[in-house]
């Protein structure tokens, strides 16, 4: 138990003592977050109240993660991969400033020398979190804690598939990279403690999924305890990201096949 609570492993980065170096770390991480995932959870907050204010409860209003962008569906296709591509981009620019600061990307678990291993993690830490998290879900909704969400509202165009699993690759490189492989890193550059860091990223992780209610909070802060846990006892990220992008793509895909064929998807 005390291992699972205090990991360490070797080679990890060391704590910085410069405090220019501290300081310019702090900097980049208030910039990185502003503009990507911490926005999102501000954006989130204000959707939250929003929705709060609105006379019906929270499970009679829906949320779309995937809604149209346009009209024309040739103009919605290429919108939606301009928004997967702007998460990808966000990923790659937390995996840039890593690697500025001289941090291989290796070090925090991206590189292809296990990759059977990887997707079998990836796998088992999917049913891990979907199964569960999928009755969460339902429960919360049936609180009335949660707002009806909808993975998908996209027509039923030959690109929808495509797209929406692209759409979970997006999602998954973006959070895990950032959430996990970059802040967590750029914290054990600032001296804190584990448990510390892995709570304000699973605070951080659930913030920007308020839109869809406490549920959705709860829920996702749980997921970034377990995934955040579980980089840093073993220092890879390609199983997180297989994990999330399953999730994803289940969710996605999913919805939008059983919408209307089963009674108890909301």
């Amino acid at each position: 138990m005390r291992a699972w609570l205090s990991p360490s492993r070797p080679g990890r980065p060391e704590a910085l003592a410069d405090p220019a170096e501290r300081r310019a770390i702090v900097i980049e991480l208030v910039v990185v977050f502003t503009v990507t995932l911490g926005l999102s959870g501000l954006r989130s907050l204000v959707s939250l109240l929003d929705s709060l204010l609105r006379p019906e409860p929270l499970s009679q209003q829906q949320v779309a993660i995937n809604a149209p962008r346009a009209d024309l569906g040739p103009l919605d296709m290429l919108a939606q991969l301009v928004g997967v591509l702007q998460l990808v981009a966000w990923g790659a620019l937390g995996l840039y400033l890593l690697w500025r600061g001289g941090i291989a990307l290796h070090r925090i678990g991206l590189d292809r020398t296990r990759p059977r291993r990887d997707l079998l993690g990836g796998a088992g830490l999917a049913a891990l979190i979907g199964i569960p998290g999928l009755g969460f879900y339902l429960v919360a909704h049936a609180l009335g804690l949660s707002l009806t969400v909808a993975p998908s509202t996209l027509g039923d165009a030959w690109w929808r598939a495509p797209v929406l699993v692209l759409s979970a690759f997006g999602n998954s490189f973006a959070e895990e990279v950032l959430v996990v492989g970059y802040l967590l890193t750029r914290l054990r550059q600032l001296g804190w403690g584990e448990n510390r860091s892995l709570l304000v990223a699973a605070v951080l992780r659930g913030s920007y999924h308020l839109y869809q209610g406490f549920g959705g909070f709860v829920g996702n802060l749980v997921m970034g305890l377990v995934y955040g846990r579980v980089w840093q006892r073993t220092d890879r990220l390609w199983p997180l990201i297989v994990g999330h992008a399953l999730i994803d793509v289940v969710a996605f895909v999913g919805y939008a096949g059983l919408k209307g064929q089963v009674a108890w998807l909301p």
